[in-house]
């Protein structure tokens, strides 16, 4: 006996395998990606807020996000510098939703011990004075001279223009100097 519609049910059905083929395909390309750029960026996220804690759940949240848009990311060509965007655009976020909430920002007292990557600086004074600027101020820091991206890949991260990037920068080397009343800051 026929059964009317089967045909397309069983047409549907190889539909939903393949999407669900493609589905995992792209889950394997994910944690590949998050494999091998993870650590990096985690290194990151922890000089763009100064926690442990704070820099798992920055990277977590990114993570999410970029997950959600895979399919499109994975056919850019840049899918490192799209994560490094929605990182420093969720946690300028992040910091603007805190202080909203709070009236002002909450720095740390000592950056914690290092678990990931590179060290972050060792000059503690150094560190203090950097965890106190303004985060896009930090991320243009963090971006040109810790990830030692150039101006036009910083400011691809940070979806602003060049000249944006260097005012920040200037800005940040400025508030640095006198913080730190030194002249040899670069």
């Amino acid at each position: 006996m026929e059964v009317p519609g089967a045909d397309e049910l069983v047409a549907g059905r190889d539909a939903v395998d393949v999407v669900s083929s493609d589905r995992g395909r792209w889950a394997a390309e994910f944690d590949e990606f998050v494999a091998s750029a993870g650590g990096g960026l985690l290194r990151t996220a922890y000089l763009l807020t100064g926690d442990h804690a704070s820099a798992e759940d920055l990277l977590q949240d990114t993570l999410v996000r970029v997950w959600t848009r895979w399919a499109r990311v994975r056919a850019a060509d840049r899918p490192l510098a799209y994560t490094r965007r929605v990182l420093v655009t969720t946690s300028v976020s992040r910091w603007r939703a805190a202080r909203s909430r709070s009236g002002r920002e909450h720095l740390v007292a000592d950056p914690p011990e290092t678990r990931v990557g590179e060290a972050p600086p060792r000059d503690d004074e150094l560190w203090q004075a950097v965890l106190g600027l303004p985060p896009r101020q930090r991320a243009v820091m963090v971006l040109t001279y810790y990830e030692d991206l150039t101006d036009q890949d910083a400011a691809e991260v940070l979806a602003c223009t060049v000249g944006t990037v260097k005012s920040q920068r200037a800005k940040a080397l400025r508030t640095l100097r006198q913080r730190l009343d030194e002249e040899d800051v670069p």
